[in-house]
Parts: C-alpha cells; structure tokens; sequence
C-alpha cells in the first residue's frame, strides 16, 4: 500500500462515527436525551421552591414535609446524572472515563428505565384498545398528582432510556466489544452455578408472586391495595415478572457456557439484573419511609418480595461480573 492509500485510511477512521467523534446521528440523540430531561428537572425544581404546579387540592403533597422534600432533591439530583451521563457518551473525554464510574451509573439507569418503559407503554396499548383506568376519575377520587404529570414524567423517563440505550450500544461497543462478541465458552465455576442457580430461583418466587398479582391475586398485599387494582398495576406487574425471569435466565446461561452467543444471555442479565435489583431497593425505600399519600404502610409478604428482587438482582449481577472476568480482549 502506497503513502496516499495509507493516508485515505487514516483519514476514513477519522472521520467514521464513535463515540470519542459521535456523527450526526449521535448528536441528536444527545439532543433528544438531555431535552428529555427538562419536564421533569423543571417540576422537581419548581415543587422544591414552593410551586404546587401539578398537585392538585386536596393532596398530601400540597404541605410537604422533610422526606418529601428530601425525595424530591434526591430524584432531582438522580435525573440530572443522566445529563452527565449523556456527555460522557457523547464527548471525546468519555472514552477515558473509568470502567467503574460509568457502568455502575448506567447499570442504576437501565434498572430504573427499563421497567418504565415497558410498563408506561403497555399501559398506553392498553387504553387505546378500552381497558386500564380512567386517568381523570382516577385523579377525582384518590387527588396526589394531575394526570398530566405522569404522562410528562414518563414519557420524559421513556425517551431517555431509548436514547440513552442508543447512545450505550456503540460506546460500549468501541470499549468493551470484546466481552460480547463469540460465544459463551467455557463452563464457569461451580461455585458460580450455584449462585446462579439462586439467582433463578429467587427470580421464578418474585416472577410468581408478581404474575398473581398481575392476574389479580390480592394475597400479601393492603386491604387499600387490592381495592386498587387495575390493568394499570398489572401491567407493571407483569413487567417486574418478565425482568426477574429475564435476571434468572441471564444469570443460566452465562453460567452454562456453550455455543450460544455471548451477548443474549448478556443482555438479559445486564438488563434483568439491573431491573430487579434497582426497583426492588427503590421500593424497599419506598416500604420502609413515610408513606406520602397517607396510606398503610406495606406488609411484611410485600416487603419481602422486594427483598427477593433486590437478591434475585445481586445474584445476577455476581454472575455477570464472574463472566466478564473470564472475557479478555482480542
């Protein structure tokens, strides 16, 4: 190969699209991704300087106290990490952040999107066919937020972790694409099949617990609850279901090794694990704090669900991290 040859090669890696150089299409993910997070910046923001915007008369938030307005710093300052998140993806020094600082983040992102996507979207299909709950009647009865509010927060929620997921793929892609590529491989550990093993166990208690609730079981819940239910909560429910069968599964097969590739069992883990373990510690907090809209706390069968979430969800991620270990690049 001649100089002017090698130097058009030099000159196509240059310009070809990654996430130190990200391409026009990048760049308006980036834009997408960090204007979703204006709506709910914006109410956070405003509710913690005093605004009832949103909260309609006769809700407990209209005279918040401590917790709520601690909650709302903390779920202020978690959204806003998404605008972090998005630059290092995007701008030439992500590259080098630290592995760490930046898959721990993503993994927490993944947990917290991922049901809300599915669970949001499900519910809109839902309604558009007939079913599901009447939002307005809903909001007259039970008064703690205007509807509009869940329908701007969550589709802010969705739209970022779409984008985000977009913007994820092709860095990890550049930096870790090794530990995906080929097959699955060697058998791992006993060790580490046992701790997949329950991990999938805790997954099908936490899969069939919620797929009961979701078809209308009351058992381990408040009597306030179960009066509640609705295809809106069975749909989450079933969603939380579907993220623990996924973790155990994930967890199965990264364990088994074989000629599968490498990234479907991956990905299942990733995004299984990351669900169980992130909701199940955010609905323990929820569980055992103040109970905003002034109803009975959760029992103890619920609350141990939520325990088996978070479990299903460390389990699974010991054995996503077992793996990659065993993954060298090239």
């Amino acid at each position: 190969m001649n100089t002017r040859e090698t130097q058009r090669c030099d000159l196509t890696e240059v310009k070809r699209p990654s996430p130190s150089l990200p391409g026009s299409g990048r760049r308006i993910l980036r834009a997408v991704a960090l204007t979703a997070t204006v709506p709910y910046l914006g109410l956070k923001a405003a509710w913690l300087c005093g605004s009832r915007l949103g909260i309609p008369e006769g809700s407990v938030l209209r005279e918040p106290g401590p917790f709520f307005t601690a909650a709302n710093a903390v779920t202020l300052a978690m959204d806003a990490c998404v605008i972090l998140l998005v630059l290092v993806l995007t701008r030439p020094w992500g590259i080098r952040v630290p592995g760490p600082l930046l898959t721990v983040p993503v993994f927490v992102a993944t947990g917290l999107l991922t049901p809300i996507l599915f669970g949001f979207t499900g519910q809109l299909l839902l309604r558009a066919f007939g079913f599901g709950a009447d939002p307005m009647g809903q909001a007259a009865r039970e008064p703690f937020l205007d509807p509009w509010v869940f329908h701007v927060v969550y589709t802010g929620f969705s739209i970022q972790g779409l984008a985000l997921a977009a913007l994820f793929v092709p860095y990890a892609r550049e930096r870790w694409g090794w530990a995906w590529r080929g097959v699955t491989g060697e058998r791992l550990p006993s060790s580490t099949g046992v701790v997949a093993a329950a991990a999938a166990s805790a997954g099908l208690v936490v899969a069939g617990v919620s797929l009961y609730w979701a078809a209308g079981g009351s058992a381990g819940l408040t009597a306030e609850r179960a009066a509640a239910r609705s295809c809106d909560m069975a749909v989450v429910s079933a969603v939380h279901a579907m993220c623990a069968l996924a973790a155990g599964a994930g967890a199965l097969l990264l364990t088994r090794g074989g000629r599968l590739r490498a990234r479907w069992p991956l990905g299942l883990a990733w995004v299984g694990g990351a669900a169980t373990l992130s909701w199940g510690a955010w609905t323990m907090l929820a569980a055992l704090g103040p109970q905003l809209d002034g109803g009975e706390a959760p029992p103890a069968t619920t609350v141990l669900i939520y325990a088996c979430q978070m479990i299903t969800g460390l389990l699974t991620g010991t054995v996503l991290i077992r793996f990659l270990t065993t993954r060298r690049p090239g």
